[in-house]
């Protein structure tokens, strides 16, 4: 039966202490850099605390896949590196216990990990994401937070410009609004000597007062005369004017089921039925296409009937020449052949630009679910390689704290998401099958975390520059590099 004894329960400490903070602070610095992607759906929206709580809380759900494995790579590369610093795993090794021995309760957590990172990705990340990005579509139809600068105009209602000189409480003072509703050669200009705004009961219009003003309308549509001097224009003087301006102030929410069919919102199970129902869609389009062209003579295998072209007999003697054919005929006969080829060759690009189209969204479509299932295996096994990078680079460095760990991880974790995000991309656009760009980060740096792996297991001296320097004067004194006095010439110099 299996004991936890001191040392398993010493290491899992050591570990589970610096990987929760770590994780924290992936999370926070990831957090951030996806609020700077998107402060332009949240600044100046008039949003609430309960809203932005929410964001938050699915943004956080949705950036644990590319937490979790930096997250495990930093924490490991630090537990093993302080054990090595404070000597600790020298002596343990003196005493005869293995590194596989001091790892084993860590590749039972991290084992751990990585199951749960998989029922996390097929569970909880899809329902995340989805509520996520209903949130921001939601965000972003959501009108600006009305506040009429004082010196600047004001372009946050659709078709209208404000210009404010000054405030008075409510009262807005040397008002000029423009009115682009009718277009921009039927502007209507509207200056005020002051004017005040309020909202409707159900806060969807903006009602405008304007006090002591006139109004200017360009009437080009009325125009008298082809002349551009002549077009006639409306004045109005008025002592109050109300305008009911379209501004909705609610918050209206998408409903979740517009991205029940995206790929981001389905698990395992809803990927595969997508990836088989589509993919038997593409294959019948492709083979009725390909039955269009056979059908229609597209690939040019005609037959020539008649002698309004060449004699039959001159074809039976003779191979086909297509010039000497078009030289024989007279100017008139060629310029009709060309015109009914050209013609032809524009229905023949139609077409195929059609047929193109209509194969490039099933297949599309396929490819992004294809990515997605391979997405849900690839996080936990990225959890895995990083700590089999992570634990023996630590105790090769022996160097614990924030220091070199860090450094090493985020320069590891820069090399994972380049190779990552480039598989991607190919897979993406279809120039890979979809395994092969999801799974070219894993095929890159599993060898990395084995070769690491049997460098500490053996105490190979892979970072020891003493060493390195010691095969390079080696290589020197056997080759003849360097001075070219021998040991003669210094006696004789003494």
């Amino acid at each position: 039966m299996f004991r936890i004894k001191k040392i398993d329960s010493y290491v899992f400490k050591q570990f589970f202490t610096l990987f929760l903070m770590t994780f924290l602070i992936c999370i926070f610095i990831l957090l951030m850099q996806f609020l700077w992607k998107h402060v332009a759906e949240l600044v100046g929206k008039g949003i609430g605390w309960s809203v932005m709580a929410e964001f938050f809380s699915y943004a956080i759900f949705s950036l644990v896949p590319m937490a979790l494995p930096l997250a495990i790579l930093l924490a490991s590369l630090m537990t093993f590196g302080n054990l090595g610093e404070n000597f600790e795993l020298t002596a343990m090794k003196a005493a005869g216990i293995s590194l596989f021995r001091i790892m084993r309760p860590l590749i039972i957590l991290i084992s751990m990990f990585c199951v749960g990172a998989f029922y996390f990705s097929n569970y909880v990340l899809p329902i995340a994401q989805t509520k996520l990005w209903t949130l921001i579509f939601s965000l972003r139809q959501k009108s600006p937070e009305f506040d009429i600068p004082v010196g600047e105009f004001y372009s946050g209602i659709s078709n209208y410009n404000i210009y404010v000189r000054g405030k008075e409480g409510n009262l807005l003072k040397n008002m000029m609004i423009y009115d682009f509703s009718k277009g921009f050669e039927n502007a209507n200009v509207m200056v005020a000597d002051s004017g005040r705004v309020q909202f409707t009961a159900d806060n969807k219009y903006l009602l405008l007062s304007l006090y002591d003003g006139e109004s200017f309308e360009n009437l080009q549509k009325q125009r008298i005369s082809n002349s551009t001097s002549s077009i006639p224009y409306k004045r109005e003087t008025f002592k109050q004017k109300d305008l009911l301006l379209d501004f909705n102030t609610e918050f209206n929410r998408y409903d979740e089921s517009l991205l029940k069919d995206q790929h981001v919102a389905k698990n395992i199970k809803e990927l595969t039925q997508s990836i088989d129902s589509v993919s038997k869609i593409a294959i019948f389009r492709s083979n009725e296409q390909a039955k269009e062209i056979v059908n229609n003579h597209y690939l040019g295998r005609e037959e020539f009937k008649g002698k309004q072209l060449f004699d039959s007999a001159y074809a039976k003697k003779k191979i086909l020449n297509a010039d000497s054919l078009f030289l024989s005929f007279n100017q008139t006969s060629m310029l009709r052949v060309s015109s009914k080829a050209l013609d032809q060759a524009k229905t023949i690009k139609d077409q195929i630009q059609y047929n193109k189209m209509m194969l490039e969204e099933p297949e599309k479509y396929v490819r992004r679910h294809q990515i997605e299932w391979h997405r849900k295996f690839t996080l936990s096994f990225a959890c895995l390689i990083f700590f089999f990078i992570g634990a023996p680079l630590g105790a090769i460095i022996r160097k614990g704290g924030l220091g070199t760990p860090v450094v090493i991880s985020v320069i590891l974790f820069i090399i994972y998401y380049i190779i990552d995000n480039t598989g991607y991309k190919m897979a993406r656009e279809g120039l890979w099958q979809s395994y092969q760009g999801m799974w070219l980060s894993s095929a890159v740096l599993l060898p990395i975390g084995i070769f690491l792996t049997y460098v500490a297991v053996v105490d190979a001296s892979l970072f020891n520059t003493q060493e390195y320097i010691k095969i390079w004067n080696i290589i020197k004194r056997k080759f003849g590099w360097g001075s070219n006095q021998t040991t003669d010439d210094v006696e004789k110099l003494d």
